[in-house]
């Protein structure tokens, strides 16, 4: 194995991470930026209100985007386990 076929597979490891984190950490973004507009607003400080709403955009998208990301994590799975014997050379 090569040290750029390593940087390759580390480059496109990366690309699924982000690719998988992303819609996540973006509703999160959203819901946060929605509440702090909201706090500024009305001058409401509540920890709790800055949590849970997040705390509930994450488990909404995780809900919606859960099988699509276990596809696309299991298809790169497959493709690093069935080539991995062509990886060693």
């Amino acid at each position: 194995m090569s040290t750029d076929f390593a940087a390759q597979m580390l480059q496109e490891t990366l690309k699924l991470i982000g690719l998988l984190a992303g819609p996540v950490l973006l509703a999160c973004l959203v819901v946060g930026v929605m509440v702090g507009l909201l706090q500024a607003i009305t001058q409401i400080h509540e920890m709790t209100l800055t949590f849970i709403p997040k705390m509930v955009a994450v488990a909404l998208a995780l809900l919606a985007l859960l099988p699509w990301m276990l596809k696309t994590l299991s298809d790169f799975s497959r493709e690093i386990l069935l080539n991995f014997p062509q990886y060693l050379k």
